[in-house]
C-alpha cells in the first residue's frame, strides 16, 4: 500500500483534496450537464442559453486570479472550506428558482467551487509534490475528477427520466447541498495546513511581468484550444438531443465514456510526461480538442457519436502534463497568483465563445461545430512550433 501511495503521490494533504474534489464533483455532476437543457424548459431562448455559457466561461475566467490570491493570503484549507460553502448558496438558488433569470445569478455562487477552487487545487499539488511527481498527481487529480462525470451523469439522465426534467434536477441539487456540506467536515477534520512563505508585495502587473515566456507561448496555444471547446460547448447537449436525437440517459452514457476513455489514459500517460518531455503528450490533446467537435457534426450514427465522444475523452490525454508545465514554471511563494493569473487570461479570452457559438447557431446548427475545428487547429500548429516542453524555452 505503501508503494502505491508513493507511485502515485498520495501525500495526506493530497488524499484530503481528492476526496473533496470527489465529493463535490458527485453532486454536481448530476445536473450540471443538463443546465441548457433545464433553461430551455423555463423558455430561454438560444441567446439566454449562450449568454448563460458566456457568464460561466467569463466568471471561470476572472475568480481565478482572486481565487489564487485567497488561495495564497488564508491558506489552502480556509480556502476549500470558502469555496464549498459559497457554491451551496447557488445550489439552493438553482433548487427554489421559478424562472431562468436566477440561474443566471446563481451561476454567480455555483462556479465558486470549480473556479475559484481550481488555482488552490493546482499549489496544493505544487506545495506537496517534487517536480519529478506533478504529472503523476495531476492524472490522479483528473481522475478522480472525472469519476463522478463518469457515474453521475447517467444517474441523472435516470432521475430525469424517472422524475421528469424539473423534479430529477431538484433532486439532484439536494444531493449537491448535502455532499459540499460533507465536504467542508472532511477538510477541518482532516487537512492540514503546510508552512510556507508568502510574498504579499507582488502587484497583478508584476506578477505578469515575472511570467514565465514559455508559459505564455503555453498560454497562446491554449487559448485557441478553448476556443475550439467553447464555442460549441452549450450546444453539444442540444445538438445531441434535438439534432442526433439520442435521449438524456443515452447523452449522460456517451459523458460517461467521454470521461472513462480520459481516466484510462491519465497515469500511464502522466507517468511518461514525468520521465520524458512533456510537449508531445501537450500537442495530442491539443489535437483532439480540434478532432471532437468535426467528429460530432459528422456523426451518421449512434456508434460514429460514441467515437466523438471517446475524442472528446482523449482530449485530457496530456492535461497532467500541461498543468504540471504550468506549476513547474510558477513561484512558491505566489504559486497560487500564478496559476490563478494563467486561467483570468485564458478565460478572458476564451468567455466570448459561447456568444459567437450563439451567433452561429442561429446561422446553422452545424456552423459552431466547424468553426471551433479550425479554431483547435491553430492552437496545434502554434504549440507544436513555439511550445514548451520540459524546460523554459530562452529567446
Amino acid at each position: 500500500m505503501k508503494r502505491l501511495r508513493n507511485f502515485l503521490g498520495l501525500e495526506p494533504n493530497i488524499i484530503v483534496m481528492l476526496v473533496v474534489i470527489f465529493i463535490v464533483g458527485m453532486g454536481e455532476e448530476l445536473w450540471i450537464r443538463f443546465i441548457p437543457k433545464y433553461l430551455e424548459l423555463f423558455g430561454a431562448s438560444a441567446w439566454v442559453i449562450a449568454t448563460y455559457g458566456t457568464l460561466k466561461d467569463f466568471l471561470d475566467a476572472t475568480y481565478q486570479y482572486p481565487g489564487g490570491w485567497i488561495s495564497d493570503r488564508l491558506g489552502r484549507r480556509k480556502a476549500l472550506i470558502l469555496f464549498s460553502i459559497l457554491a451551496t448558496l447557488g445550489y439552493t438558488m438553482y433548487l427554489f428558482t421559478t424562472n431562468w433569470m436566477p440561474i443566471l445569478i446563481g451561476l454567480i455562487f455555483v462556479m465558486a467551487w470549480s473556479s475559484f477552487s481550481s488555482p488552490t487545487i493546482f499549489a496544493i499539488i505544487g506545495d506537496n509534490l517534487p517536480q519529478e511527481q506533478r504529472a503523476t498527481g495531476f492524472g490522479v487529480q483528473s481522475i478522480v475528477k472525472r469519476i463522478p462525470i463518469v457515474v453521475a451523469p447517467s444517474l441523472g439522465g435516470l432521475l430525469i427520466i424517472t422524475l421528469g426534467f424539473f423534479q430529477g434536477i431538484h433532486i439532484g441539487l439536494i444531493l449537491s447541498i448535502v455532499l459540499a456540506f460533507i465536504a467542508v467536515i472532511v477538510v477541518l477534520r482532516f487537512y492540514r495546513e503546510r508552512q510556507r512563505g508568502y510574498s504579499d508585495d507582488i502587484s497583478f502587473k508584476a506578477q505578469w511581468l515575472t511570467l514565465d515566456r514559455s508559459l505564455r507561448r503555453l498560454l497562446a496555444a491554449d487559448c485557441l484550444a478553448r476556443w475550439a471547446e467553447g464555442i460549441p460547448k452549450v450546444f453539444i447537449v442540444l445538438y445531441a438531443i434535438n439534432v442526433l436525437k439520442v435521449s438524456p440517459f443515452q447523452f449522460g452514457w456517451l459523458t460517461s465514456i467521454e470521461m472513462l476513455t480520459a481516466i484510462l489514459c491519465y497515469i500511464p500517460i502522466a507517468k511518461l510526461a514525468d520521465r520524458f518531455n512533456r510537449k508531445p503528450f501537450v500537442i495530442l490533446t491539443f489535437a483532439f480538442f480540434a478532432l471532437f467537435p468535426l467528429a460530432l457534426v459528422r456523426a451518421q450514427g449512434f456508434g460514429w457519436i460514441v467515437l466523438a465522444f471517446i475524442f472528446a475523452g482523449l482530449r485530457e490525454i496530456g492535461e497532467p502534463a500541461r498543468k504540471a508545465l504550468i506549476v513547474d514554471l510558477a513561484t512558491e511563494t505566489t504559486r497560487g497568483r500564478a496559476v490563478g493569473m494563467y486561467y483570468l487570461i485564458r478565460g478572458l479570452v476564451v468567455f466570448p465563445a459561447s456568444i459567437v457559438g450563439g451567433w452561429l447557431w442561429t446561422i446553422n446548427n452545424q456552423l459552431p461545430f466547424y468553426v471551433a475545428f479550425i479554431a483547435g487547429v491553430v492552437g496545434v500548429i502554434i504549440y507544436a512550433i513555439v511550445g514548451p516542453g520540459e524546460k523554459p524555452v530562452t529567446v
